[in-house]
């Protein structure tokens, strides 16, 4: 037997984890305000162990004003393996304009064709990882 028949499922270290986040630019983002519950799909950069996304003045904006703790997730699968990667963090609004002339610099993807003039970074508190063989 090898080790993926033994183990399928294998916990990643954060450097591992963060990798696997920078090979991606679309993640789902989890807020909640008053006890509700939103999932956001939103594009991303990896930028020094944060993330930082832009989005437009609306509900998700909002929610992280009342309550800045969110969850951050991607995910891939193939017909090989799966992984997924949970970043549990706080979100802050970029509002100087350093900050923002900053992430004007990022190379942060653009799939939706919205109007985004407000930035986020998410600060990590935890993140974690794990990998799944399919075979």
């Amino acid at each position: 037997m090898n080790d993926a028949t033994e183990n399928p499922v294998n916990q990643l270290n954060d450097d591992e984890a963060w990798e696997l986040l920078t090979r991606h630019e679309v993640g789902r983002l989890a807020t909640t305000a008053g006890g509700v519950l939103d999932i956001f799909p939103i594009t991303y950069v990896v930028d020094n162990h944060s993330l930082v996304f832009r989005t437009a003045p609306g509900t998700k904006l909002v929610e992280l004003t009342i309550n800045d703790h969110v969850v951050f997730e991607i995910d891939h699968y193939d017909d090989v393996e799966g992984y997924s990667v949970v970043l549990h963090g706080k979100a802050e609004q970029l509002d100087s304009m350093g900050d923002v002339d900053y992430a004007k610099t990022l190379p942060l993807p653009s799939l939706f064709p919205t109007e985004r003039p407000r930035y986020v970074r998410i600060h990590p508190e935890r993140i974690s990882a794990r990998r799944f063989t399919r075979e």
